[in-house]
């Protein structure tokens, strides 16, 4: 069971850029960061209108001299206070992430950030050093990772159960933006829209999403792909609301992903199947508390999160908030995650290497891949599919 006793002396200072009223990626990270008392929100830059910022932050039970309009402003004023934020999570349109990453860490903060972390590489491998300089701690919220179920797969991989991986399927395909619903969701609007969102639409907004957990689980590297996108809402163009990549890994498996936005009826089709010379596995984000395990010449077996069959020593394994049977979800995957960022900042601050070189998070390395991945499949879809090394 998810051990409830790990407490610090104190919890992380911690506040958030972006992230206000009517935004769900806000509520998530505040319910999750906050689910084990191991953060607390004292300070926040919700919103660019000051009346707004303060009213949002006073009703979280946030001081209002500590609701700022901006992040620069408050990572200025914070840092003269003795109880200043130590951390910060980012949750703003793509576009801004790379300079507020850049400017918490300059300030001496832990981040954790949305994806993409950066449009470049280049960008994020700066982020990357820069982290390293200042001894903090970059936590990138690839939120399906923490679901225990996820992490079952990832320990039958790594401990042999699959033999040799040959295959790996990855999918994340729904179908909320099968019409040109942007016209009247500003929400919406930016995400398909170059100067906002990057290079890519689905592909960095979910494509990312089941990359990573192929990336997590199997260990395999790439070694080149082929892309082709589209857009089959022709105003979203050069952006894409639909993509296919092939995949070819380094020891010689292959893979592919799936990511779309137009995908009608489906709710999200966020599936990854790893396919090895002696069985298979399969999860489904739509039930996440179960894995499929198929060993060639036997039945089917559905395995279960919490029972005591799984690999319970692995401590992403054994993190069940509730007993086997109780439905998990979303908010438990990220309450997971954000434990784990907080166990990597406060072995940060403690200098704790061993800890934190131990201790498994989605950090920046997750964070580069996101965006090298979003760069490798625009560079392979603007030559017609073409393969191109990936690295």
């Amino acid at each position: 069971m998810f051990n409830e006793e790990r407490r610090f002396e104190q919890p992380i200072r911690w506040a958030m850029v972006g992230g206000g009223r009517g935004s769900q990626i806000g509520y998530a990270h505040r319910n999750a960061a906050q689910r084990d008392g191991l953060f607390k929100l004292v300070a926040g830059a919700f919103d660019l209108d000051p009346q707004r910022c303060r009213d949002f932050g006073t009703n979280l039970g946030v001081a209002a001299e500590r609701c700022y309009a901006g992040y620069q402003e408050m990572f200025a004023a914070e840092a003269e206070r003795a109880d200043g934020i130590q951390a910060v999570s980012i949750a703003t349109p793509n576009s801004t992430h790379y300079e507020i990453c850049k400017a918490a860490l300059t300030a001496g903060l832990h981040v954790v950030c949305e994806k993409p972390i950066t449009f470049t590489t280049e960008e994020a491998e700066e982020l990357k050093t820069l982290a390293a300089d200042k001894g903090r701690v970059i936590g990138v919220m690839y939120g399906y990772s923490g679901f225990p179920m996820v992490q079952q797969a990832r320990e039958m991989v790594q401990r042999g159960d699959l033999g040799e991986i040959r295959i790996i399927n990855m999918q994340f395909a729904h179908g909320f933006h099968n019409e040109e619903y942007e016209k009247n969701d500003p929400g919406l609007k930016w995400r398909v829209s170059p100067q906002a969102s990057g290079p890519t639409y689905v592909l960095g907004d979910v494509g990312t999403h089941a990359f990573f957990l192929g990336e997590m689980i199997t260990g395999l590297e790439v070694e080149r792909l082929s892309c082709m996108r589209q857009s089959f809402i022709p105003s979203r163009a050069p952006l894409e609301d639909n993509a296919h990549v092939m995949m070819q890994f380094k020891g010689g498996a292959v893979g592919t992903l799936w990511a779309s936005a137009v995908n009608a009826g489906s709710m999200h089709q966020q599936k990854i199947r790893i396919v090895g010379s002696k069985a298979s596995i399969e999860w489904w984000d739509e039930y996440p508390n179960q894995l499929r395990y198929e060993i060639q010449g036997e039945p089917v077996r559905v395995l279960e999160r919490g029972m005591g069959y799984l690999y319970q020593d692995a401590a992403g394994v054994s993190a069940n908030r509730i007993g086997g049977g109780h439905a998990e979800g979303f908010f438990e995957s990220w309450a997971n995650l954000y434990h784990r960022f907080a166990l990597a900042f406060d072995a940060a601050n403690r200098d704790d290497q061993t800890t934190l070189a131990e201790l498994w998070f989605p950090g920046i390395e997750a964070g580069i891949e996101g965006v090298r991945l979003c760069e490798k499949c625009v560079e392979s879809a603007d030559q017609n599919a073409a393969w191109v090394e990936y690295k």
